[in-house]
């Protein structure tokens, strides 16, 4: 298993975990934590639910390109990405060029349970969410899997062991070459 020191990338659906074990992974290696959609709803000054309410998902999905590209040209950061970023082609190149990118992989059970009670979903906020998540873990998960170099379940781990791993990981493993080939761990 190979894993590029620098930046830390986590994608994966809304509800795996990318913004919660983000902050801890970020504050455990001294980097700094950046949350992709905090930072845009920082800069427009609304809600992503707002954004998608009044402009559309398309409209979203541009600014949400414009503030990615804008992130991973930071240094030393551990971003927690947007769970739809890996739908443009773009993205998922900069996001390989960029850093080391960590998909959290949880099953749409999973993450409908941690976001059923959440308002701020807009693409879950459906008569059926479950399926609705389901929907979109089959348009998705190959994206993620295309685009990371490490793949995590995250599904019934602890963040201590998925922290401890990656640490491990991190602190054990040479700079390799550019190779994106995923490993599926943890």
């Amino acid at each position: 298993m190979l894993l590029r020191r620098g930046n830390l990338f986590l994608v994966g659906m809304p509800g795996c975990g990318k913004s919660t074990l983000g902050r801890v992974l970020a504050r455990s290696l001294g980097k700094t934590f950046v949350d992709a959609d905090h930072e845009l709803e920082q800069r427009l000054g609304v809600s992503i639910s707002t954004i998608f309410e009044i402009e559309g998902e398309e409209i979203f999905r541009n600014r949400e390109e414009e503030t990615l590209t804008r992130l991973v040209q930071r240094v030393d950061i551990v971003l927690a990405t947007g769970g739809g970023v890996i739908l443009r082609p773009p993205n998922r190149e900069r996001l390989k060029a960029g850093g080391t990118v960590l998909y959290l992989h949880a099953t749409p059970e999973t993450t409908w349970e941690r976001t059923r009670h959440s308002k701020n979903r807009p693409l879950l906020q459906t008569s059926d969410p479950l399926a609705r998540a389901r929907q979109l873990y089959s348009q998705r998960d190959s994206l993620y899997r295309e685009t990371a170099d490490l793949v995590i379940n995250v599904d019934q781990q602890k963040s201590a062991h998925v922290l401890a791993f990656l640490r491990e990981q991190l602190s054990t493993t040479p700079i390799p070459s550019p190779s994106h080939e995923p490993t599926d761990s943890a």
